[in-house]
């Protein structure tokens, strides 16, 4: 297997700025930034099922961002979004 032969992973930027500028819409957590969601609830729905449609996919976006770590890239990124 050469390098040629590896597809890097697409990075959707405006999904990313999507994820980062969405709030939760109905629960305990109402109008939080879904990043700004404790672990702790993207675990929950981890464990009982995301929600369907763009919420969910989402929701299942940052778990997976959080179960492997990498809440760091997304720092820089608020960063821009709040200037």
């Amino acid at each position: 297997m050469t390098s040629s032969d590896i597809n890097p992973p697409v990075f959707d930027e405006q999904y990313l700025m999507e994820l980062l500028a969405m709030r939760m819409p109905f629960g305990k957590y109402k109008d939080v930034l879904l990043v700004d969601l404790p672990e702790t609830y993207i675990m929950w729905f981890a464990r009982k099922g995301f929600p369907g449609g763009k919420l969910g996919g989402m929701l299942h976006s940052l778990y997976e961002i959080k179960l492997n770590g990498l809440d760091y890239l997304l720092k820089p990124l608020r960063r821009n979004e709040r200037e």
